[in-house]
């Protein structure tokens, strides 16, 4: 009979090293990151490299087997493994299961290396993308002790088991496969059926490494109304002894994607509007525990998601497991992001068939995703048949989903690359990268127009925000305020599109992108509802809360906004009540009703202010003081910054480096003056690429002015987007930022027109 041990406990870590026989290292237990502290402090210089992790065995506790196998739930990004000295495998890929047989190395006392390296190459994804690649084994790593007939642990490391549920009217035919090795003649396979509460439903004997159930009146898998599982267990069975057996649960259900109505789930539309979720979180890294995994599906409950696309790589099984138990519907995908790169080819294919054996039982699952923001640089053959080569074996290898991709805004709508998978998500950003938020809505209108037949969802959209405030908010301030305003706008725009077939908010929860620098916190993407430490729920996160739960709530915005300076200001309640009553100080200013979810009231600033919002029996409380000095705790101030935008000169009618790209190019004089500032970062770009010491994990940034890329970060002002190319290692001398501010201040600003 199959047991698994779990050999969390007392490794020996050694941080930079190749050499297998050191042993000066420090004791440590998995899950384990290396940059748990690094990976987003900022500065984009988290060590990435090679580290050591070894583990003794005395066989005397192991319990007896024919065979041993070490298995890896997730070791980032590269790994080898010696036992005894001896090198027995090589792994690339640091999201994903895979196993190692280490039978015959098994002595009185078994020592186990791990080298483990998340260092850049140009063959194993991801290499390029706006995230910090942790290094580490993360996940946890097991000893399954096993029968010499078994259920098979070498393939891509699935389970063996594979169960293919066909709803057919009110009855499910449920098609079993097995894959076992070394089976001798006279050993049978047991194969049984559960319901939920675990009672027995069938139970099959026979040879055939197949089996067919019919369920009568099958109780659907039907999301968050209703996500009834049931268990499939198989066993090997000799002269009545169980040899080995595998357990798993699956769903029965239908779906299909309407390019018209978008997702329909059991014949009934089920819109999917929900999130994106990195697996990060503040002090762990990506090392997380049981308990963050269900803080993280708990939290994405309660706002009332529907749907989460796992990016941009495979997540924890257990993950998986919560959302099949919750009702979610997943969108899961490989790593394939940012630069497409020719030699990765391989990395491409043996990572997908490993999410889609690994996951296939998984009823949450809907689509598998190629890929995410790969065309950014463009489409070239190499890459078109990468995805080809992805699509065709991802239907091949699975006949019951559908294929996505993450196109970027730049991606042309009658690029090559869309006609490839089943169905198109587009990652947006007007109303932050530019442009603004009432773009969104009328560029998919333009798509479905375009593309009548093509299923066209949202896979990412969303707007930074920390702890900055403003009672006038604007485009790139990364106040709350305007996070707020962002995502208010996009709601009304895509949940009132029902053919866009998914939503989903970037991000659930701020992550880590030690690259990044920008904030005023460098080293995080601040996108989240929640941020990064999930301590804090930030007002967008009740937004989405007042669509789409059905838990009766009432949420008073800009509690962390105390201090302010205009004498009437305006207070935003979200509530999914139908009436919203506002309180100051005890007394009704009245009653409002809001279709659209979102209250809005204006408050005289007299003093200091008790704001109490009630909903009937619910309530929220907060409060505002007058000031006559705005509070510059309030203000964006960059961590780190050459100059802030307080320091920068700006003559009136004049442009100054706090003037946005859009505007300044809006004048020819303002094209010439970018046009030469084009040039000096492309020649930094250039060096950087010639240096030995070149960061990796950097972004390759098109700005010429004619540019996609340009088009679309035309909302950033002059500073933000020096600040933020940083991140593509391209950085400036205080000097030359303001000899480039003395420049934009020759230039004056054309007159607007009434």
């Amino acid at each position: 009979m199959r047991k698994i041990i779990n050999l969390n406990k007392d490794w020996l870590f050694t941080k930079d090293t190749t050499d297998i026989t050191i042993r000066d290292g420090k004791q440590i237990d998995l899950p384990h990151t290396w940059n748990a502290e690094d990976g987003y402090d900022g500065g984009n210089d988290y060590f990435r490299g090679s580290c050591l992790y070894v583990k003794t065995l005395e066989k005397k506790d192991l319990p007896v087997a024919d065979l041993y196998y070490l298995e890896f739930r997730g070791a980032n990004s590269s790994a080898d493994v010696f036992v005894g000295g001896e090198k027995l495998a090589h792994h690339d890929g640091g999201y994903s299961t895979w196993r190692v047989d280490i039978t015959a190395q098994i002595k009185e006392v078994t020592e186990i290396a791990v080298i483990v390296d998340n260092s850049p190459n140009e063959i194993v994804y991801p290499q390029m993308a706006d995230f910090t690649f942790y290094g580490g084994i993360y996940r946890d790593v097991n000893l399954i002790c096993v029968n010499n007939s078994h259920f098979d642990l070498d393939y891509f490391g699935g389970s063996g088991l594979v169960i293919t549920p066909t709803v057919v009217g009110s009855d499910a035919k449920v098609d079993v496969q097995v894959y076992a090795k070394n089976l001798k003649e006279g050993q049978k396979f047991v194969y049984t059926v559960y319901d939920r509460e675990e009672n027995e439903l069938e139970r099959k004997e026979t040879t055939e490494q197949s089996a067919t159930f019919e369920l009568k009146n099958v109780h659907l898998w039907n999301g968050r109304k209703d996500p009834y599982l049931y268990c499939l267990e198989v066993e090997i069975v000799e002269n009545g002894e169980v040899l080995d057996n595998v357990c798993n649960r699956f769903g029965c259900r239908t779906f299909k994607i309407d390019p018209n109505n978008g997702f329909i789930l059991n014949g009934e539309e089920y819109p999917l509007r929900g999130v994106s979720r990195h697996q990060d979180r503040f002090g762990v890294g990506n090392a997380l525990l049981p308990e963050h995994h269900r803080e993280d599906i708990d939290l994405i409950m309660e706002v009332g998601a529907t749907t989460i696309r796992l990016a941009h790589y495979q997540h924890d099984q257990y993950f998986y497991d919560l959302c099949d138990e919750k009702g979610l519907v997943i969108w899961a995908e490989i790593p394939y992001i940012s630069r497409h790169m020719p030699t990765g080819r391989e990395n491409t294919i043996s990572q997908m068939k490993e999410l889609v054996v690994q996951n296939y039982n998984h009823p949450s699952i809907v689509v598998w995703g190629l890929s995410n923001e790969i065309s950014i640089a463009g489409s070239d053959n190499d890459l078109l048949e990468n995805h080809r080569i992805l699509n065709d074996l991802v239907h091949d290898m699975d006949k019951t989903r559908l294929t996505t991709i993450a196109a970027v805004s730049m991606c042309k709508m009658d690029d090559p690359y869309l006609q490839i998978p089943d169905v198109v998500s587009y990652n947006h950003y007007f109303g932050w990268y530019g442009g603004d938020t009432s773009m969104n809505g009328p560029w998919f209108d333009k798509f479905h127009a375009m593309h009548p037949n093509i299923p066209i969802g949202c896979s990412e959209y969303g707007c930074e925000a920390l702890n900055w405030h403003s009672s006038n908010p604007f485009q790139g301030d990364y106040t709350e305020e305007y996070q707020a305003f962002y995502h208010e706008e996009l709601i009304k725009q895509l949940f009132t599109r029902k053919y866009i077939w998914a939503t989903h908010v970037w991000n659930m929860f701020d992550f880590g992108a030690d690259a990044r620098a920008e904030g005023g916190e460098n080293g995080q993407n601040h996108k989240g509802l929640v941020t990064m430490d999930r301590k804090y729920k930030k007002d967008s996160f009740y937004a989405y809360k007042a669509w789409l739960s059905d838990e009766p709530f009432v949420h008073l915005c800009g509690k962390r906004y105390i201090d302010r300076v205009e004498d009437v200001t305006k207070v935003t309640v979200y509530s999914n009540q139908p009436e919203v009553e506002l309180f100051v100080n005890g007394e009704s200013i009245g009653k409002k009703s809001a279709p659209d979810h979102f209250f809005y009231f204006d408050v005289k600033n007299v003093g200091e202010s008790v704001i109490v919002a009630k909903a009937g029996d619910l309530s929220d409380e907060g409060k505002i003081r007058k000031v006559e000095v705005f509070n510059e705790d309030y203000r964006l101030k960059e961590q780190g910054a050459i100059l802030n935008w307080f320091d920068v000169e700006a003559p009136e009618g004049r442009f100054s480096l706090n003037d946005k790209i859009s505007d300044i190019m809006s004048c020819f004089r303002g094209k010439l003056w970018f046009l030469g500032v084009g040039l000096t970062i492309k020649k930094k770009m250039d060096a950087g690429k010639k240096s030995k010491d070149k960061k990796a994990g950097g972004f390759e940034v098109d700005l010429k002015a004619d540019g996609g890329l340009m088009q679309m970060m035309g909302g950033f002002t002059v500073l933000r987007l020096t600040s933020m190319i940083g991140m593509a290692n391209v950085n400036f001398t205080k000097e030359e930022l303001l000899k480039m501010n003395k420049k934009l201040n020759r230039i004056k600003k054309p007159k607007k027109t009434k």
